[in-house]
């Protein structure tokens, strides 16, 4: 999944307002954020495959220290516990750090069974949604609408940035996503994983987004 990380980010900001929209961005995409790097450096490993399935081409070989259920709950802590030890609020640190692991119940719908449970010889979980391309899309595109309804409904503009950097961040996002989803394969891995470097771009959207509205 993609852009319905980010809407669970906007759909739960009226529960702290004064956590900024970019560190909700950074919990529900902390693993994609981290497994390009570690592509890079050969850590974990994907390959491309054309058709394998109908709404991606990936076949992710090893991915534990990013996408694991237990993974993705230890990053959850050590960001929760960061963001309440600078920010000396926790009920914003234990939202922020239940995000975290939200990515990987939400890819549990999207992916194949290939999302490991925990390090080592793990059992493999996924219902496999990306095997039918316009439900993927639906429920893609649904998720950031909803997630933005809600957060337009809680927040206004304190001023024309406001306004109109969250309408380009969101068609930036969808542009981002249709490219990927409808266009070809990447060439290669290392294409990949320097391309999906953009997600930390969206995070730092997130925060001059945010940084120009208000809560209702």
């Amino acid at each position: 999944m993609f852009l319905g990380h980010f809407g669970v980010g906007l759909a739960i900001k009226p529960l702290q307002p004064r956590v900024s929209l970019g560190t909700l961005f950074l919990a529900t995409q902390l693993a994609d954020l981290l497994w390009p790097t570690l592509l890079l450096l050969g850590v974990e490993r994907v390959e491309i495959r054309p058709g394998l399935l109908a709404a991606s081409p990936l076949d992710f070989v090893y991915y534990p220290f990013t996408h694991s259920l237990l993974a993705e709950v230890v990053l959850g802590i050590a960001l929760g516990l960061a963001y309440g030890l600078f920010r000396r609020n926790w009920r914003e640190a234990l939202l922020v750090g239940l995000l975290v692991p939200s990515h990987w119940l939400l890819d549990l719908i999207m992916h194949r069974p290939d999302l490991p449970l925990y390090f080592g010889q793990s059992p493999k979980a996924g219902l496999g949604l990306w095997q039918n391309l316009p439900a993927t899309l639906v429920l893609e595109l649904g998720s950031l609408a909803v997630g933005l309804w809600v957060y337009m409904r809680h927040t206004k503009a304190r001023n024309r940035t406001g306004r109109f950097a969250l309408w380009g961040m969101i068609v930036f996002l969808v542009l981002v996503y249709v490219g990927g989803a409808l266009g070809p394969a990447p060439a290669s891995v290392a294409a990949l994983a320097w391309s999906a470097q953009i997600v930390w771009l969206v995070v730092a959207l997130g925060y001059w987004v945010d940084a120009n509205r208000e809560a209702v």
